[in-house]
């Protein structure tokens, strides 16, 4: 494993895609959102451009057109083919028209696109999907019907999700009326991991919360000093020359502070919220991974039960010498290796999780210190400018409240 060669973003002026001596990379850009449509059947498309050395691709570079629901695709795919592995968020699905494509919520979904498809890219498993070479290769034409044969739960026919319920109900009734009871693993660090990671969602959460809570801040302030400089104009404009002015410079001096609040809002939603929010979404994927495994390890154990009881069975026939004999041993070596295989699934996929978390927790530890340190940065600058925009009206003030 330690020569499996790890895929890095192209340098400009790199070496020959096609050179044995060139490091193997794959870069992946999601730019130049486009509206296409009108209302609800309205979307946002987006130019994925894939620059790579790989054999497997097709070519040096490759751009093709993607939509949110292909990305969506893409992680669906993955999820199911990946197990243990933690599949990358998507970025938040605006349902609301005057939200949806405002140039902000645009520019967020691109940006999160990005992040989601790069993560793939890197990713030392996910990076050899199949299913990534498609969604950066294929043609428009060829992702629509990809999509279309999807047979996710919400597209199956309303008989077959009616029999998903019922079935839900009523394993749900067997554990409440103690008929049943849910089989969980017994281990102490599987148990200090799921623990962690709810801990970390509410942590992250809150921390979202209050980021939200700062930019809204930043923006009503910005929009205060805003309507405060045209009051303060409009004021300077009725009084004398040495009042008037020094108005007039407290009302230029507000808008520019207004402008830099503004901006400094749209830094602090991009580089600090939208990324906690990320992470987020990132920790609830990791839980769907963790009900994933639940679920193996149930079926693990269903089918250990089921062979006990063909076991119990079998010997009940050999000493009767029942001609049954025979069916009931292959149908226990079929048994038997369903159960190897389930068994050799758990076992992989708790192999993969634990590579995984420690993978997220170095990722982790990377990004948040390059959010809070942006964040730290923005405050400093900010500040600085609203301390120099105020200090520089002082002497005026001041020489006009001494008169």
């Amino acid at each position: 494993m330690e020569q499996q060669q790890q895929l890095q973003r192209s340098p400009s002026g790199s070496p020959s895609p096609r050179s044995p001596s060139s490091q193997p990379y794959l870069s992946v850009s999601v730019t130049d959102p486009v509206k296409l449509g009108n209302g609800v059947q309205g979307y946002i498309s987006y130019r994925v451009i894939t620059k790579t050395n790989l054999p497997e691709y097709q070519g040096h570079e490759k751009i093709v057109i993607r939509r949110y629901s292909d990305f969506d695709w893409l992680r669906d795919r993955l999820f199911h083919n990946y197990k243990g592995v933690f599949i990358p968020p998507l970025p938040e699905k605006s349902a609301v028209e005057k939200f949806r494509f405002s140039a902000e919520f645009i520019e967020m979904r691109r940006q999160g696109l990005d992040i989601f498809v790069n993560r793939i890219a890197s990713h030392q498993e996910l990076q050899h999907s199949e299913d990534l070479r498609t969604f950066l290769q294929a043609d428009e034409e060829t992702m629509e019907r990809l999509r279309s044969q999807e047979t996710g739960m919400f597209k199956k026919k309303p008989a077959d999700l009616m029999q998903i319920f019922k079935d839900a109900q009523s394993k749900v009734s067997d554990i409440v009326l103690g008929k049943e009871k849910p089989v969980e693993e017994s281990n102490l660090e599987y148990e200090k991991l799921k623990h962690y990671i709810f801990e970390l969602e509410n942590h992250l959460a809150e921390a979202q919360k209050h980021a939200h809570r700062l930019v809204k801040r930043h923006r009503e302030l910005g929009q205060s000093l805003s309507d405060f400089s045209k009051a303060v104009k409009l004021l300077g404009a009725c009084e004398g020359d040495a009042l008037g002015k020094a108005f007039s410079e407290l009302g230029t001096k507000s808008e520019a502070l207004s402008v830099k609040l503004q901006k400094e809002a749209h830094q602090l939603l991009m580089n600090f919220e939208e990324p906690l929010k990320d992470y987020v979404r990132a920790v609830q994927s990791i839980k769907a991974t963790i009900a994933e495994r639940a679920n193996v390890f149930r079926h693990q154990c269903e089918l250990a039960e089921t062979m006990k009881l063909k076991e119990i069975n079998l010997d009940k026939l050999m000493l009767t010498r029942s001609y049954k004999m025979g069916e009931a041993e292959h149908e226990y070596r079929e048994l038997k290796v369903e159960n190897e295989e389930a068994t050799r699934r758990f076992e992989t996929i708790v192999r993969l999780m634990n590579e995984e978390i420690v993978r997220f927790q170095e990722q982790k530890t990377l990004d948040m210190g390059i959010a809070f340190h942006e964040f730290a940065k923005g405050q400093v600058r900010l500040a600085n400018s609203i301390a120099d925009a105020w200090r520089s009206l002082l002497p005026k003030l001041e020489a006009c409240s001494t008169q």
